[in-house]
């Protein structure tokens, strides 16, 4: 885990380096700062426009979809954030394997939910369709 980082830090300071020599070799001088906020801004509006017409499309009958897109982002980030802290206090070890095993739990847990829901939503339908019920009027947008 820790050598995953150091590369993954390697690599951003050899991209941050690269940028700053073009900073520097077409005398714009930005400081560091600024050329944060380009990079990161352009980075954000690229992903942006990427990301807005998927969660547009997803959001007029999948809202599961998108939510789970976010909780797993976001589960990423706290188990990141777990193993660094573990590595930098050593109150743990930092292992890559222990991301995977935490975002596998809640792969695991997550499809159980999903088999359960779909088995009710399908019984639901189900019962709809014996009452004679017409089931295009609801407005469940998440399913």
């Amino acid at each position: 885990m820790a050598d995953l980082l150091y590369y993954i830090v390697e690599k951003m300071a050899g991209i941050h380096d690269v940028l700053m020599t073009l900073n520097d070799s077409y005398e714009t001088m930005f400081s560091d700062k600024e050329l944060h906020f380009i990079v990161i801004g352009v980075l954000g509006m690229a992903l942006l426009f990427v990301i807005f017409p998927l969660f547009k499309a997803l959001s007029r009958h999948h809202v599961l979809v998108i939510a789970w897109i976010y909780v797993f982002t976001v589960m990423i980030v706290v188990t990141f954030a777990i193993e660094i802290g573990q590595g930098i206090t050593n109150t743990g070890n930092m292992e890559m394997e222990d991301i995977v095993s935490g975002l596998a739990g809640f792969m695991f847990l997550f499809i159980i939910f999903a088999v359960l829901r779909a088995i009710v939503l399908g019984i639901v339908h189900l019962v709809r369709g014996i009452m004679g019920r017409d089931d295009d009027d609801d407005d469940d947008d998440d399913e």
